[in-house]
């Protein structure tokens, strides 16, 4: 995501760089472009890239699109890019990203959001956009309800080609697309399943639902405005778009990696206890990923 997104600010006139800890995708796409495919079709980018943020100097933005297991090493790598008038800007994936960066940066210069997009890697300096449709992505400020600072950015990514929204309700949107992940992540990662079979196969559907509902109940709870049904529809909408598109946490267990389950369902069991609404099929997530994780050496 860190790629498309920077490929997405870059075509839009930004001047980007890239930032990864990987030397192999470093080099790739310093010699060769970084390639972005989408519907079957490739766009190769020269970007620069570098493992040292400290060449870079002061950045207007600095996007981060790591794992939430490596939000507070990567806020210590960008600690150089940042100066006085910076936005610092999180489209992670979970509940609580910006709350890590608040404790890096100062919190009038952190935004949050969320993207309906997805990629996976082809390669190094290669990734696939999954999304074939002009999915939303919604930033908004972290603290305040001006979105005055989420705009800019906002800005960048539609004059790339991709539809942007500042919004002053970040927070219910976060939730809603936790809604989404806390449903279709763990439950494809458990049965290898693909998005399509998890809204196809009754069983699953149903299972997909039941999360569906302990989640929305939770947002409520902390005062979102969040419709339950048109929750639902999106989500299946979403599934059976992906077809046999895999969930970010089942390509973490094909590829043997922790995955993101105390951003997504461990949240959600967290404010589950603030609030207290009983959300057992999401504990029981908690706990199957969880012990994936300890029996393989992740945790």
């Amino acid at each position: 995501m860190g790629g498309i997104v920077g490929a997405t600010l870059a075509e839009g006139g930004a001047d980007v760089t890239l930032i990864d800890v990987s030397e192999a995708v470093v080099e790739r796409i310093n010699r060769q472009g970084l390639t972005i495919e989408r519907g079957g079709v490739e766009r190769t980018l020269s970007i620069p890239a570098t493992l040292e943020p400290a060449d870079v100097g002061i950045c207007d933005a600095v996007v981060f699109f790591v794992k939430c297991y490596h939000s507070v090493a990567a806020a210590t790598l960008a600690s150089s890019l940042v100066g006085p008038k910076t936005t610092v800007a999180t489209l992670q994936n979970g509940w609580g990203n910006g709350d890590v960066l608040a404790r890096h940066f100062p919190a009038e210069q952190i935004v949050i959001g969320v993207t309906y997009h997805s990629g996976t890697l082809a390669g190094p300096g290669h990734v696939v956009h999954t999304n074939t449709s002009d999915a939303p992505t919604y930033i908004g400020p972290y603290v305040g309800e001006e979105p005055e600072q989420a705009e800019g950015l906002a800005a960048g990514l539609r004059s790339g080609g991709l539809r942007a929204e500042a919004r002053s309700d970040i927070r219910t949107e976060i939730w809603k697309k936790l809604v989404l992940n806390s449903s279709a992540l763990p439950t494809s990662a458990v049965t290898r399943s693909t998005a399509g079979e998890l809204t196809r196969v009754a069983a699953m559907r149903e299972l997909v639902d039941r999360l569906i509902s302990e989640t929305v109940a939770v947002g409520r709870a902390q005062g979102f405005e969040i419709d339950e049904a048109e929750r639902r529809e999106a989500v299946h909408g979403i599934l059976s778009a992906a077809g046999t598109g895999k969930a970010s946490m089942l390509q973490d267990v094909e590829a043997g990696r922790r995955t993101e389950i105390d951003v997504i369902n461990g949240a959600v069991v967290r404010v589950a206890d603030e609030v207290g609404v009983d959300v057992p099929i999401n504990r029981t997530m908690v706990a199957l990923m969880s012990g994936y994780e300890a029996a393989n050496g992740l945790a």
